[in-house]
């Protein structure tokens, strides 16, 4: 398999170890010590090139296998510490709390605001929002007139600002954040995206919001396998 051409360690020891550091909300240190504990002596920092490497690429295949999102979106966006300094990670959800889309951005302005809403769309195909609801942040609305004109968006989306209808998404940042709590912080943006992006496929994964064949863990490590010509 090309993807894991010249790795030394077995497929299936790979994916493990990515799946539970996206999982579990460890240190790579403390996952290193795990699997020493089972017999498979990796260092720490082979475990992180492996999340940069394959947890991008687990949440490019899941798509296909998350099912339908409601078309009641819920946006918002929350701080990340990267190399010091906070981020902002943009982040959709549908009304049942199921996960849309997200992006890593600098600044959290109308650009920003338009880049992730085309994003989400694109990624949503045909499937698109009949209600978007967001905070009172001044970009949103720009960034909605500014798909509609460009005929991204189409003008019956409502546009709502209600934060009692974004406590879904509010809540969810939360969860997200005890996760990203044992990295102590993120030194770039782009292994920060990745390694978020590890966080949210299996947090999806894990509540039911994507379909597995099986219930439970027995589910999870057959769908992962799944995702790379590993299993039936």
């Amino acid at each position: 398999m090309s993807l894991f051409k010249r790795r030394r360690f077995p497929v299936e020891i790979i994916l493990l170890c990515v799946r539970w550091y996206c999982k579990y909300g460890i240190s790579y240190r403390d996952l290193a010590e795990m699997m020493s504990e089972r017999g498979v002596a990796v260092a720490p920092s082979t475990i992180f090139r492996w999340v940069q490497r394959y947890a991008p690429e687990i949440e490019k295949r899941i798509r296909p296998y998350q099912g339908p999102r409601s078309g009641s979106w819920r946006v918002d966006e929350t701080y990340v510490r990267v190399g010091g300094q906070w981020k902002y990670l943009f982040r959709a959800v549908d009304k049942y709390g199921e996960l849309i889309d997200l992006m890593l951005s600098d600044c959290r302005n109308t650009r920003a605001a338009y880049r992730f809403l085309r994003k989400t769309l694109n990624t949503t195909g045909d499937h698109p929002p009949s209600s978007i609801t967001t905070d009172k942040l001044a970009s949103y609305p720009k960034a909605i007139r500014r798909l509609q004109r460009e005929g991204h968006l189409a003008h019956r989306v409502e546009h709502r600002t209600s934060k009692y209808l974004n406590n879904i998404i509010e809540a969810d940042h939360g969860a997200l954040k005890r996760v990203i709590r044992p990295t102590r912080g993120f030194q770039r943006m782009t292994t920060a995206y990745a390694t978020i992006k590890g966080f949210e496929v299996m947090r999806m994964i894990r509540r039911g919001h994507c379909i597995l064949q099986q219930p439970g863990a027995t589910g999870e490590v057959r769908l992962v396998k799944q995702l790379f010509g590993l299993a039936a």
